[in-house]
């Protein structure tokens, strides 16, 4: 019998950025005491954003809510409400200095201020932000990780100018605010759902907890002749702990079909975790906090289930708690919608970067380091069928010493294409599949080179690559369909192992293999044309009623070359 297809039919529909219609609105929950909401929608077309702020603030209370590079106060780029001493309220761009000080902005970058409520229970007022507003102290907004920050205090205020913010309450979060816009889909009739959650957990006083529960047992019997249904998942958290789930991913157990997976239920890494769960490492599902549902497109579902599949999941729930909570419990998990309709390819996931080995070492105080792992022409060359493959979807990961990662795309003839996936803010404490624009064709004969940057000022020795959480990875977990039968390791120009998925090598002489080369680099557009930047009122003077992504910086160089592609287990 074939394999089952998971159909992951979430709340939207994939189409590409240009399209022009309704626009998604997108929600996250930064701060659950105080009430603070932020919605947003995105106009590619004209290169702007739209965020609508919500929260419980008393009548002379001000909010600033912005974009800083990591997260920090020092350096952030916000849009401050506020009440003057005659009890006027005004919405006013500013930056933060080293010192936690606000340099108050007399130009309107905050564009098109509402205020649309103004009450003790609830404030509400809404901005326009361009992505990129050509003025070199401010955030320009991209596709990768966005780092959100408000500061808030008491009022009114004399003036913004020279705000002491470190003197107040500060809070961070992490999102994608420039994402793939999707088009919610019709569920199929027979559409059914089941929930994977964690049964009541006590959430440790402690800053991050990883809690693991197995096993789950989706899928019926592997002896039963129906078809296991497809699934669509989506984050499921409870009321209140929305800024303690930071994220959540669920993992197939890749033992041999008939062996149980012992129960457990506890911290992902302690050291009486039974071994059998160690098998539990292939992702199926992966959410963070002010992601959207993943959403499979049309033609693909993901394989799982069959006669010839272990039945059992596990759900790994990442808790984060920088304030030292006490007393909450936690309920959150997935939830799937699944259905036994089939689609007309089988999806899968390769995975591209470095191997895990002591090949790939990181040294200590570093601001900067770079290693990058090749999936190389001459291997996707007998790899990939000759009509190539579709990726849909990428979610990259290193561990806590990785701030950039980005995957390069080099046609055969040497062609740079647009970056398969890149994330200039990348955080290891935020990661999600995300949606790919457009599906990317990847042919015979590309390779794909999945570089990523390292900071190691605070660490005093070498970090090698490893499973470890003070291991490091390198690696683009890439969606695609059809599934195709490749498992490649590489480790040029060394060496290098183009495997298939039964671990036989592809026919091939594989030592010492050449570099790809980029004979036609990409021209990138540039992002500021010849325009002012956003004109306004001076301080004081405008009251709130009155209502391209980032350029590539020239390459750092490549201190490593390295790599791997192939199906792959998440570390």
């Amino acid at each position: 019998m074939a394999l089952l297809r998971l159909l992951l039919f979430l709340a939207f529909g994939c189409t590409g950025l240009g399209a022009r219609r309704s626009p998604t609105t997108h929600h996250i929950t930064l701060e659950p005491q105080q009430n603070l909401q932020m919605r947003w929608t995105v106009d590619y077309r004209d290169e702007e954003v739209a965020i609508e702020v919500g929260a419980s603030l008393s009548p002379t209370q001000w909010l600033g809510l912005g974009f800083s590079e990591r997260g920090e106060l020092a350096g952030a780029d916000l849009c401050v409400l506020w009440v003057d001493w005659k009890r006027r309220v005004r919405l006013q761009h500013g930056w933060v200095d080293g010192q936690g000080r606000l340099t108050a902005d007399p130009d309107t970058v905050c564009r098109s201020a509402q205020l649309l409520t103004r009450r003790p229970e609830a404030t509400v007022f809404r901005f326009r932000r361009r992505f990129n507003t050509c003025r070199p102290r401010d955030y320009v907004l991209d596709t990768g990780t966005t780092h959100i920050v408000w500061v808030s205090g008491p009022g009114p205020l004399l003036r913004l100018q020279n705000l002491q913010l470190s003197h107040f309450a500060v809070g961070m979060a992490r999102v994608q605010l420039l994402r793939a816009e999707v088009q919610p889909p019709a569920p199929p009739p027979d559409a059914a759902r089941l929930e994977l959650r964690s049964r009541r957990v006590a959430v440790p006083d402690q800053e991050t907890t990883y809690w693991c529960t197995s096993p789950y047992n989706p899928c019926p019997a592997p002896s039963d002749p129906r078809l296991s249904a497809g699934r669509q998942y989506e984050a499921v958290v409870d009321a209140g702990n929305e800024d303690l789930v930071h994220h959540m991913e669920v993992f197939h157990c890749e033992a041999p079909v008939a062996q149980r997976i012992p129960r457990y239920e506890g911290p992902c890494h302690a050291p009486d975790r039974p071994p059998a769960v160690d098998q539990c490492k292939r992702v199926l599902a992966a959410w963070a906090m002010g992601a959207d549902p993943l959403v499979y497109p049309e033609e693909a579902g993901l394989p799982i289930g069959g006669p010839d599949f272990n039945p059992y999941v596990m759900l790994e729930v990442h808790y984060n708690n920088p304030n030292l909570k006490k007393g909450h419990r936690d309920s959150s998990g997935v939830r799937l919608t699944y259905t036994e309709r089939l689609r007309p390819h089988d999806a899968s996931v390769m995975e591209l970067g470095l191997e895990y080995t002591d090949k790939m070492a990181i040294p200590p105080g570093m601001a900067s380091f770079e290693l990058s792992g090749y999936c190389v022409p001459e291997c996707t060359a007998v790899g990939l069928p000759q009509a190539g493959i579709r990726v849909f979807a990428s979610q990259l990961h290193t561990h806590l010493t990785g701030v950039v990662v980005r995957t390069e795309h080099v046609r055969a003839d040497g062609t740079q294409l647009p970056d398969l996936n890149r994330d200039e803010h990348y955080s290891t404490h935020y990661q999600e599949i995300r949606l790919l624009p457009e599906h990317r064709a990847v042919m015979p004969g590309d390779a794909l080179i999945t570089t990523c940057r390292y900071q190691t000022l605070e660490r005093p020795n070498i970090t090698l690559g490893g499973f470890s959480i003070t291991d490091e990875m390198c690696v683009n977990y890439i969606h695609y369909f059809p599934k195709v039968n490749l498992e490649l390791y590489a480790t040029a120009p060394l060496s290098m192992q183009c495997n298939q998925s039964n671990g036989d090598r592809f026919a091939g002489y594989w030592e010492r293999v050449p570099l790809p080369t980029v004979r036609l680099p990409l021209l990138e557009e540039e992002p500021c044309p010849a325009r002012p930047a956003d004109q306004g009122q001076s301080d004081g003077e405008h009251l709130l009623e009155q209502g391209r992504h980032r350029k590539r910086a020239a390459p750092e160089e490549d201190h490593g070359a390295h790599g791997c592609c192939h199906h792959g287990h998440e570390g």
